[in-house]
C-alpha cells in the first residue's frame, strides 16, 4: 500500500514553497531514474498573494498590469492558465509517484478533484466537474458555474508536482484583476462565500488531509 507524508506549512512566500516542492520532486525523480524506491509527500500551505501563469497560459488574461497590484507574479511549469494564490486558500502540492498508486495522469487529476468534492460535501456543498475544465465547481450545470478549486499539475516519469488551489477564506477580490484560468464565462468562489461565514482553516485542512488518505491508498 502506498503511503505519503503530509507537511502542514502555513503561510509561505511562493518562491519558498516552489523551492520546497522542487526539492522533493527532484529527490523522487532521481530515485526513479536510479531504480530506487520512491516516497510520496503532500505539501499543504497558504501562499502570500501571488498570481501564477501556467506554461500554456496567456498573459493577456491579466486585466491590469500585475505591478498595479500588491501580489507577486511567477511563470510556472504547471499546466493551465492564470490563477491566484493567497492567504485563506489551501494550496496543495502532492509529490507523488503515480506508479505507487497504480494511477495514470487522468485518474490522478480525477482523484484530486474527488478529495475536494468529498471535503466540501462535509459542509453541505455539492462539488461537480465540468468536462472541458478541470477543477471542482459549484452549480456546474447552471448559467453561473463557480470554481472553488483549481488544478494545475506537472508530471515527469510518473512523478507529480504543483497541484491544486482550494478556496476556503480566500479574498476573492484578487480574481477581479484576471480572467481566472482563462475562462471568461465562469466565476470563482470559496467555502466561506458559499456558506456565508469565515471557516476554521485548520479544521478544513484536516478534513482535506483525511480525504487524501481515503482516496490515495
Amino acid at each position: 500500500m502506498a503511503r505519503f507524508n503530509i507537511f502542514h506549512i502555513g503561510i509561505t512566500p511562493y518562491e519558498e514553497g516552489l523551492n520546497f516542492q522542487q526539492y522533493w520532486f527532484d529527490q523522487q525523480l532521481k530515485k526513479k531514474e536510479e531504480g530506487k524506491e520512491t516516497s510520496n509527500h503532500l505539501i499543504l500551505l497558504q501562499h502570500s498573494p501571488v498570481y501564477t501563469l501556467g506554461k500554456s497560459g496567456n498573459s493577456e488574461n491579466f486585466k491590469i498590469p500585475v505591478a498595479e497590484t500588491d501580489a507577486d507574479f511567477y511563470q510556472t511549469s504547471r499546466g493551465g492558465d492564470i490563477t491566484y494564490h493567497g492567504p485563506g486558500q489551501i494550496t496543495g502540492y502532492p509529490i507523488f509517484d503515480l506508479e505507487s498508486f497504480g494511477m495514470g495522469v487522468r485518474k490522478y487529476v480525477e482523484t484530486l478533484e474527488e478529495c475536494v468534492i468529498d471535503c466540501i460535501a462535509q459542509y453541505g456543498l455539492k462539488g461537480e466537474r465540468i468536462s472541458d475544465a478541470s477543477g471542482v465547481w459549484i452549480d456546474a450545470n447552471t448559467d453561473k458555474p463557480r470554481k472553488i478549486c483549481a488544478i494545475g499539475i506537472k508530471v515527469s516519469r510518473g512523478i507529480t508536482m504543483h497541484g491544486f488551489a482550494f478556496n476556503v477564506n480566500t479574498d476573492l477580490s484578487y480574481y477581479k484583476n484576471i480572467i481566472p484560468c482563462g475562462l471568461k464565462d465562469k466565476g470563482v468562489t470559496s467555502l466561506a462565500e458559499e456558506l456565508g461565514k469565515s471557516m476554521n482553516m485548520l479544521e478544513v485542512e484536516g478534513k482535506l488531509a483525511v480525504c487524501f488518505m481515503k482516496h490515495f491508498k
